[in-house]
């Protein structure tokens, strides 16, 4: 496995863990994200995973939210890789909260990193994909883009998006040789998640322990072995494997669970 591969969300969390774990199968690396500073970090980080002659690696600052500058991402980009043999987008946010409580920013911004973040860069490399007739795109959704959670009124919405982007891009990309994959990861180990937590509602704090929580590596090895099988739908665990799977005639069955969880933490 070689080649290049666009990671946006590249500088922490799953986007880096998946960054690093492609460099060292001799991918060559651009990473996008906002933060330069933690950029700068991570392609450390992923230059260190480097064997041998692999292809060089690069760092790009971008806010993916931003059309105009996720299309300059990705265009240096390919300038300097080449055509992507994978884009995994993996930027995101989260804000957990009452729905009556968030500012109307907050869903909005969602929308804007999560969704957009992603439509944006996939749009902007289609053309050199389907020049050569070949790639695959993942998109990282979230267990949240399965089911609604209590807390998540902003968040869910923005990653349910992305299935549905994932399902048309699977039927119209099919033709040009470019395969997609999209990705449920459960609660992970981030500083994404360790910001959420300080704003969870004790509902959704409630919610959460029960699910378990894997790391950013364990969801990237899944996230590497799925996307190399060609498999669409990348479930890591039995609980995401099943709402998955099984969402809709599991659905009353959580709601009522989520209901009774919340009930308790008021008590």
């Amino acid at each position: 496995m070689a080649g290049h591969a666009i990671v946006t969300g590249g500088s922490s969390g799953i986007g880096l863990a998946t960054a690093r774990l492609l460099a060292r199968r001799g991918f060559g690396l651009s990473l996008i994200a906002r933060d330069e500073t933690r950029l700068a970090a991570a392609l450390a980080a992923v230059e260190a995973e480097r064997r041998g002659a692999a292809p060089a690696c690069r760092a790009i600052s971008a806010d993916v939210g931003d059309a105009a500058a996720a299309e300059r991402a990705v265009a240096e980009a390919v300038a300097a890789g080449g055509a992507p043999d994978w884009l995994v987008a993996a930027a995101g946010i989260a804000r957990p909260g009452y729905v009556g409580e968030l500012p109307r920013e907050a869903f909005e911004e969602a929308m804007r990193v999560n969704y957009f973040g992603t439509l944006y860069p996939v749009r902007a490399a289609l053309p050199a994909m389907r020049a050569r007739r070949r790639g695959r795109i993942v998109l990282v959704s979230s267990g949240a883009g399965l089911v609604g959670i209590f807390g998540y009124a902003a968040y869910a919405p923005s990653k349910f998006a992305l299935r549905g982007l994932a399902e048309a891009l699977r039927a119209e990309l099919r033709g040009d040789g470019i395969g997609v994959s999209i990705v449920f990861p459960p609660d992970t180990d981030t500083p994404q998640l360790a910001a959420e937590n300080r704003l969870k509602p004790p509902e959704t704090r409630r919610i959460a322990r029960q699910g378990g929580l894997w790391s950013a590596e364990a969801v990237a090895a899944a996230l590497v072995r799925g996307a190399a099988r060609g498999r669409f739908a990348i479930t890591p665990g039995w609980q995401m494997t099943a709402l998955y799977w099984l969402g809709a005639p599991l659905a009353p069955l959580l709601a009522r669970y989520f209901d009774r969880v919340a009930r308790r933490e008021r008590t």
